[in-house]
């Protein structure tokens, strides 16, 4: 498959995934349930409408952990950071233009990432669910689950894996159970793309989502790169002996 089509494969899929969570997040009034369900429909949609032309990957994480595993070129993974942190950023800004056109206002939150006592008060205080939780509990939870989500994903794209066209469907569900338990602490990243294209667009008073990114790009890639080594040692990278 040529490049520029792999290119424009994951700028579209992570636009969708970016768009479809947190404009669920944004727009809908369906609470955490409804937006991790929503972020795990986007990622089965996408691996079934273009995982065949680029795996559908919708995050720099997860190609992290693919090239650290023997999957792909240092080259492809950065078309792929490029293409994926310009849909997402494509995202935000129409997320952005949508906000305006309702007279939403202020951005806020912006469906955007965080931790801290801060985050919690800006996304309403305790009573919305939201918990607060120290940078280093926050680090640990994004790149724990970052660890977790590669595993599937290194597990079910393995070629000896038997069930490998319901792949898609075990990596959604499992984006689902992930912002099930860390969308109270931190709203769930494990994406910098998802991270940053909605960050961009935040404006919340005392609290900056821009100052806090940095968490949600450095803790996936961690998680991600652990995954990736521990599924090699497993033995788990057959793909790259071809």
């Amino acid at each position: 498959m040529k490049t520029s089509n792999k290119f424009f494969a994951e700028l579209f899929g992570t636009f969708v995934l970016v768009f479809g969570g947190c404009g669920t997040a944004l727009f809908g009034h369906v609470g955490f349930l409804g937006v991790a369900i929503a972020f795990g429909l986007t990622v089965v949609a996408m691996a079934y409408g273009i995982g065949h032309i680029s795996g559908a990957h919708l995050n720099p994480a997860v190609s992290f952990g693919v090239f650290v595993n023997g999957r792909m070129s240092l080259k492809e993974m950065l078309v792929y950071w490029l293409a994926q942190f310009i849909g997402g950023i494509i995202a935000g800004a129409l997320l952005l233009v949508i906000w305006n056109a309702i007279g939403g206002g202020a951005t806020g939150v912006f469906a955007s990432n965080g931790f801290g006592e801060a985050f919690q008060k800006a996304c309403g205080g305790p009573e919305t669910g939201y918990q607060t939780i120290s940078t280093g509990g926050a680090f640990l939870v994004e790149a724990l689950l970052t660890f977790v989500f590669l595993m599937v994903i290194l597990g079910v794209t393995d070629d000896r894996h038997a069930n490998g066209k319901f792949g898609g469907l075990a990596i959604g569900l499992t984006l689902v159970l992930i912002h099930l338990i860390s969308i109270p602490l931190t709203n769930t990243s494990v994406n910098p793309a998802r991270s940053l294209g909605v960050a961009l667009f935040s404006k919340c008073g005392e609290w900056s989502a821009m100052g806090q990114v940095w968490l949600f790009i450095v803790a996936p890639l961690v998680g991600a790169c652990l995954a990736g080594l521990v599924y090699k040692c497993l033995g788990g990278c057959k793909k790259s002996e071809k």
